[in-house]
């Protein structure tokens, strides 16, 4: 894997361990604007992008360290990436029911993002095996804090799902493009997205957002926030199959949204998540 970063762009190529001889699985190219709730306040317009090109998985990827069995119903994959909890590290926990090993190729896929993994460790709920790392990033040893590089964190994971557990393309939104069939369920995008502010102390709102996923939504939700002044301080971005959950904690001047201003908050945001598309050129 390759990162490139040139004028606030970053190029991330992710390629399969296939033999020479499969080299005619289809290469898929996606461009995207990236961006993650980050603890410090972001200001103005985010226009970074990010150009992935991700292989379909192939029929023989090779399992990671887990069980994989045809006839077993197949879990709903999570990727979490929390800014909150922990004050020094990113917090990236990534569960498939029980299916996960140790994740040995996405830690070295991590690495390769120039990114630390100071801590791993495994435990287990009734909802299967959980993998969380905490990562700082390589060049400073503290928390990632660039927005882009968190939304390669979460494309580098899923990308690894498809390639080492293809079957979870079928539970995945970015399966109906990568993986190696579609999801099966299809959701509507009017009906799965809930949008809630509440406060958070007096100088805080939360706002809670869940919607349907797909590429490069974490920057769209950051950029209609800063849009209209609000500032992001931190967040947790939750991918849970075909939704995404966004927690972000808010602020607009350093204090609590007021009610007619969290309504504006609301009404952008459910204007643009209901959008079937959004062109780059209306950024």
């Amino acid at each position: 894997m390759m990162v490139a970063v040139s004028s606030g762009r970053i190029g991330i190529f992710i390629g399969s361990k296939l033999p020479e001889s499969s080299k005619l699985v289809k290469r898929c190219s996606l461009s995207v604007s990236l961006g993650f709730a980050v603890p410090f306040p972001l200001k103005g317009r985010l226009s970074s992008s990010v150009a992935v090109n991700v292989p379909k998985a192939a029929p023989t990827a090779a399992v990671e360290g887990g069980n994989n069995t045809e006839t077993d119903v197949i879990p709903t994959p999570k990727v979490i990436i929390d800014q909150d909890s922990d004050p020094e590290a990113t917090i990236v926990e990534v569960t498939f029911g029980d299916r996960l090993g140790p994740l040995l190729d996405t830690m070295g896929a991590l690495k390769n993002l120039g990114l630390n993994v100071v801590k791993a460790n495994v435990f287990l709920d009734s909802s299967g095996k959980h993998n969380k790392f905490a990562i700082t990033k390589g060049s400073t040893g503290r928390k990632v804090e660039d927005p882009e590089l968190l939304e390669a964190i979460r494309l580098t994971i899923i990308n690894n799902l498809l390639q080492y557990h293809p079957e979870s393309s079928t539970k995945l939104a970015l399966g109906e493009a990568f993986g190696m069939e579609p999801p099966v369920q299809k959701v509507d995008v009017d009906i799965v997205t809930r949008i809630s502010i509440s406060d958070d102390g007096p100088n805080r709102s939360l706002l809670l957002v869940e919607t349907a996923d797909r590429p490069g939504l974490l920057v769209d939700l950051v950029k209609i926030i800063t849009d209209i002044n609000i500032t992001v301080q931190s967040g947790e971005f939750d991918t849970e199959g075909l939704l995404a959950k966004a927690k972000f904690h808010v602020s607009y001047q350093d204090k609590a949204l007021i009610k007619p201003l969290q309504q504006v908050l609301i009404n952008s945001l459910r204007y643009f998540l209901r959008r079937p598309t959004t062109e780059e050129a209306s950024f």
